[in-house]
């Protein structure tokens, strides 16, 4: 790739759009915190890394132009949204129902069916929604002149780059939240807040 070629000033606006459109809380990262503070930092990177691939791969989609193909089959987009919703709802009652006063790192009992990285991965790359996003923030700028193929890639690496960063610091955040020392009823209630959290974002990016 040739470094002259791309439009910094560009790439850099490019940068701070995808801090702001994929830094902002909804459904995977309602459901990051919910993990990383119910179930501690390990079970919590499992997520993360799952959901990385997920969306690692929604973005790839995104970036090769192929998004115009999920729009047009309106039923595979249907499947996709089921599947993101349901899995979403089920982690939700799972972490509402997270056991309280015990150490995240053994509340085996409320894992998701299939352990964590798979629920990331499912969340990620279902997420029609997330597809739509990516489409939007890439399509309307060339970073690479007369290269679309490098063009392509960047944007990909940028996002995923973007994604690797703000999304570990959620996790972080949720952790922190875990780490907390609150009485049982308040850990009870910040559970259920958590899982009402995931539920509205979910019906919120869905609608």
């Amino acid at each position: 790739m040739n470094p002259a070629s791309i439009d910094l000033v560009a790439a850099g606006a490019f940068t701070l759009a995808a801090i702001g459109l994929l830094g902002s809380p909804g459904p995977a990262i309602a459901a990051l915190l919910a993990v990383g503070k119910t179930h501690g930092l390990g079970r919590g990177l499992r997520f993360y890394g799952g959901l990385q691939i997920g969306l690692g791969a929604a973005a790839a989609i995104s970036a090769a132009g192929l998004v115009s193909l999920l729009i047009a089959m309106p039923a595979m987009r249907i499947v996709m949204m089921v599947v993101a919703t349901a899995y979403l709802l089920y982690l939700a009652w799972k972490i509402g129902t997270a056991p309280v006063g015990a150490d995240p790192s053994e509340a085996d009992a409320t894992a998701p069916k299939g352990g964590f990285a798979l629920a990331g991965a499912v969340i990620g790359i279902t997420n029609p929604k997330a597809y739509v996003a990516f489409a939007s923030l890439m399509a309307p700028v060339i970073l690479v002149s007369e290269a679309p193929f490098a063009d392509g890639l960047l944007k990909w690496a940028l996002v995923v780059l973007v994604m690797i960063v703000v999304d570990i610091l959620w996790l972080f955040a949720g952790v922190a939240l875990g780490r907390a020392s609150l009485p049982p009823k308040a850990e009870r209630a910040l559970n259920v807040v958590l899982a009402l959290m995931i539920v509205a974002a979910a019906g919120l990016a869905f609608l």
